[in-house]
C-alpha cells in the first residue's frame, strides 16, 4: 500500500507536519524538513504520546526521529478521521508551549556508571586525537554534558541521546566491528549511545557501563525512555562491578 500523506503547516515558525497511514492501522506523523532529530520536535512527540496512551482503541504508540507511530483498532476508528484527529492534537501541542515545557522539566535522571578508556574503551586515545584532548579531557567533556533520549531504535534499549558536546563529534569507525559488548558507551558523529546488547558496531568506543540497559524480565524492559535526561559518571576500576 502506497502511504497516503497529508501535509498541515506548523504554526510558531516549525516545520509543517506530515500524516500517512502504514497499513491499514498505524498512523504516522512525520514532520517535515527535519533531517536530524531536534528537542523541540521530539518533545512535540513525547507529549503526544503520552497523551495518547491508555485512550480506547489506541494499541501502540512508538516515538520516533521527529516522527511518532500509532497504532490503533481500526474497528473503532476510521483511518482518516485518525490521521486529521493526530493532526489537530499536533497542532494543539505546538501551540501549548508550556505544556511542553512542564514535559522538559519533569524529565527523569538517570545516571550510568562508565569504566572509560582501556579494554572497556579502546577508542578512547583515537577520539582524543581526533578532537585535539587529551583522554582525561575527553572523559570530562563527555560526563560533564546532560544529554536527552531523543528515541529508542536499533535494538531494543537502545537510546539516540541529544547533546554531545561538539568538541567530541568524531566519525564513526571506516570498518564496523563485528561484536561490540554489552554495555559499550560509544561516539557516533555528532551523537553518543550504549550498545544494551552485544551487536556489530561502527561507533567509537570510550567507555562501558555494567549496568543492564534492556531486561525482558523487568515490568519495564528499557532503562531508559524517550524525554529522560542521562548523565554519564566516571569510575574507577572495579566500581563498575560492584
Amino acid at each position: 500500500m502506497v502511504p497516503k500523506r497529508q501535509t498541515v503547516a506548523a504554526r510558531s515558525g516549525k516545520s509543517p507536519v506530515q500524516a500517512y497511514l502504514l497499513g491499514e492501522d498505524v498512523a504516522v506523523l512525520q514532520a517535515a524538513a527535519q533531517p536530524v532529530a531536534t528537542l523541540e520536535i521530539q518533545q512535540i512527540c513525547w507529549t503526544l504520546a503520552a497523551s495518547l496512551r491508555g485512550q480506547p482503541g489506541i494499541i501502540e504508540v512508538v516515538p520516533g526521529m521527529n516522527n511518532l507511530s500509532v497504532r490503533f483498532d481500526i474497528r473503532r476508528y476510521d483511518p482518516e478521521q485518525m490521521l486529521s484527529a493526530l493532526q489537530q492534537q499536533w497542532q494543539t501541542q505546538i501551540a501549548a508551549a508550556d505544556t511542553v515545557s512542564h514535559t522538559a522539566s519533569a524529565a527523569r535522571l538517570v545516571q550510568i556508571p562508565v569504566q572509560y578508556g582501556g579494554q572497556d574503551g579502546p577508542d578512547l586515545a583515537l577520539v582524543a586525537a581526533h578532537c585535539g584532548m587529551s583522554p582525561a579531557q575527553v572523559i570530562a567533556a563527555h560526563s560533564e554534558a546532560e544529554y536527552r533520549v531523543y528515541f529508542l531504535g536499533f535494538q531494543p534499549g537502545f537510546a539516540y541521546l541529544g547533546g554531545l558536546p561538539e568538541s567530541l563529534v568524531t566519525p564513526r569507525r571506516a570498518e564496523p566491528r563485528l561484536s561490540v559488548p554489552a554495555g559499550s558507551v560509544g561516539i557516533g558523529g555528532a551523537q553518543t549511545g550504549i550498545y544494551p546488547a552485544a551487536s556489530p558496531g561502527g561507533w567509537q568506543l570510550i567507555g562501558r557501563t555494567a549496568l543492564s540497559l534492556f531486561d525482558p524480565a523487568r515490568a519495564e524492559p528499557s532503562l531508559l525512555q524517550s524525554g529522560d535526561l542521562v548523565r554519564f559518571v566516571p569510575v574507577t576500576q572495579g566500581v563498575a562491578d560492584a
